[in-house]
């Protein structure tokens, strides 16, 4: 076994040019079906953050998210979508890149190299120990993550990590590491792929799990959601027929008045 992070290992596969392309979709769709058994591994530590998580916001407290490159993208991604999908406000549920907003489209040299960047960028949120901050990082090393979380511990802040190597730096400086070991990538060292589906999925379940534990589902619908189109409007006006047994055009009545699905449930009693 090569000497080198899971990461940086030599795919399991080699002259990639010559494959068809069937081949290289299969190889492909192979090393992806790993990534959720690997995650299997790690559900009591992703437990073990969801409720500190939880337990922070029912005290006022926010998420932070920290990353660089592909690890930093998935996070902005994860906070972004929150206030849409459970109508959170935009500061519950923050995602920092280094390099700031620009290096979403672009890679920023060296940004992701400065130890103390992370922590001036967390500054300009006023954290504080009421909130979480979680570390994303394939490798596990990445400066502008270790020199934040480890900042922010000191500072007593609850921390977590979301890495995809053993014994890294990254998970040794939190307190609720979680570490998806899904192994060497497709195309060696391309960890936008297995580690970036990995990092996608535990997102997935930290913002979800937390935000239905804070009250944001009802049953198994967004009843909070922002009305922000005309699909989603249609999605809400669906919900409350399925959910008040009503026709479609008081449904829609409903919903114009009230401009929420979880308002229209919480005040149809009283309009009947």
């Amino acid at each position: 076994m090569e000497n080198k992070p899971t990461t940086e290992r030599s795919s399991n596969y080699d002259h990639l040019e010559k494959m068809s392309t069937q081949e290289l979709l299969t190889n492909i769709n192979n090393e992806d079906k790993s990534v959720p058994l690997a995650i299997e591994k790690q559900l009591p530590a992703i437990e073990k953050l969801v409720d500190v998580i939880v337990t922070r916001m029912q005290e006022g407290g926010r998420l932070f998210y920290i990353g660089a490159g592909t690890s930093g993208r998935l996070g902005v991604l994860d906070a972004s979508e929150c206030p849409p999908t459970f109508g959170v406000s935009e500061d519950w549920v923050i995602g920092l890149i280094a390099g700031g907003d620009h290096a979403l489209r672009h890679a920023v040299e060296n940004a992701e190299d400065d130890l103390e960047q992370a922590w001036k960028d967390l500054e300009k949120f006023h954290i504080s120990k009421k909130d979480v901050l979680v570390g994303i990082a394939a490798s596990g090393t990445t400066p502008y993550v270790i020199g934040g979380v480890k900042r922010a511990r000191e500072e007593g802040i609850a921390t977590g990590c979301i890495t995809c190597n053993d014994s890294s730096p990254l998970a040794a400086a939190v307190e609720f590491p979680v570490e998806v070991v899904v192994g060497p990538e497709f195309v060696t060292g391309s960890t936008r792929m297995k580690a970036g589906t990995a990092q996608k999925l535990v997102l997935n379940m930290i913002s979800t799990s937390s935000l239905i534990k804070m009250g944001r589902v009802k049953g198994n619908k967004m009843v909070d959601m922002q009305l922000s189109n005309k699909k989603l409007v249609n999605r809400g006006v669906k919900m409350i027929m399925e959910e008040l047994k009503v026709e479609e055009e008081e449904a829609k009545r409903l919903l114009e008045k009230y401009k929420s699905v979880r308002k229209v449930l919480r005040n149809f009693d009283s309009e009947n």
